[in-house]
């Protein structure tokens, strides 16, 4: 059985950082391109950064492209968002993913994801 947990989230003011963190067990966890996704109440979940397997590439969406980082730990099963300079509309709740393949892009979906973390609340005050 799969489990990824998800920590790292908090409410921080316009301009500040956080470092997410998700740890998964249960799964080849260098088998798998893993991601972050984040989702406002009432709004489409949207893909947010992924990493291949190896992390030797990522991939951002345009809006955090400068500001956030991924990285991975195979070691560790684990995978960090660094989120810096953050701003009020990067507040949502964000969820740890895992692909159904090694690799991903920068057009990294949903649907290309076969495990989920429970979601991490980041608050960003202006």
């Amino acid at each position: 059985q799969v489990q990824v947990a998800e920590s790292g989230g908090g409410l921080v003011q316009a301009g500040g950082s956080l470092k997410l963190s998700c740890t998964v067990s249960g799964v080849t966890f260098d088998n798998h391109a893993m991601g972050w996704f984040r989702q406002v109440p009432g709004q489409e979940r949207e893909w947010v950064s992924c990493t291949m397997f190896s992390g030797s590439s990522q991939h951002y969406t345009h809006s955090v492209r400068g500001r956030f980082t991924i990285t991975r730990d195979n070691a560790k099963n684990s995978v960090y968002l660094q989120m810096d300079r953050l701003k009020p509309d990067d507040s949502a709740t964000y969820y740890c993913a895992g692909g159904r393949a090694p690799w991903c892009t920068d057009a990294w979906y949903a649907g290309e994801t076969n495990f989920w973390g429970q979601g991490t609340q980041v608050t960003v005050s202006a």
